[in-house]
């Protein structure tokens, strides 16, 4: 009882003040910024992911290559490749990790990772996932950039 004591009065605050910062700063990785020509532009051929899932530099090598974005020719006129950057720049996540090579895939980043470790090869194998890429076969917010994990549902 002592020690139960001890912690309720001593440790308990520090431990909730930490699982509270967690939630928090998971919560505000997703970042709700919008902008109509990016939504357009990148929702046409999936889902619009929100720039605070990759670093500046990510960004601006994607942009930069939409000609071969991931094989197929994702270009845009020069406007609206001006205006998407300028808007995936201003919103885009910190880079966290010490890689001197921009990551060009979401799911390549240790936050994807960490946040999927539990998820197993036969989930991303399902015919109706496909990839680790497709965010909306599990997360039914995703196509309103909420990936919180109460909205998940992963197909059988």
């Amino acid at each position: 009882m002592k020690i139960l004591n001890r912690f309720i009065k001593y440790l308990w605050p520090v431990a909730a003040g930490c699982l509270l910062s967690f939630g928090a700063s998971a919560d505000a990785h997703i970042s709700s910024a919008n902008n109509p020509t990016w939504k357009a532009e990148c929702s046409s051929c999936h889902v619009a992911y929100p720039p605070s899932l990759l670093p500046a530099d990510s960004w601006r090598a994607l942009m930069s290559g939409l000609d071969k974005h991931f094989g197929v020719d994702a270009s845009v006129d020069a406007k609206s490749a001006a205006e998407i950057g300028a808007f995936l720049q201003k919103n885009a996540g910190r880079n966290r990790g010490a890689s001197t090579k921009p990551i060009l895939r979401i799911t390549e980043t240790p936050w994807f990772k960490r946040e999927h470790d539990e998820v197993g090869a036969a989930v991303w194998k399902n015919p109706k996932v496909k990839s680790a890429s497709n965010c909306a076969a599990c997360h039914s917010g995703a196509e309103q950039g909420n990936f919180s994990e109460h909205g998940v549902r992963i197909p059988r």
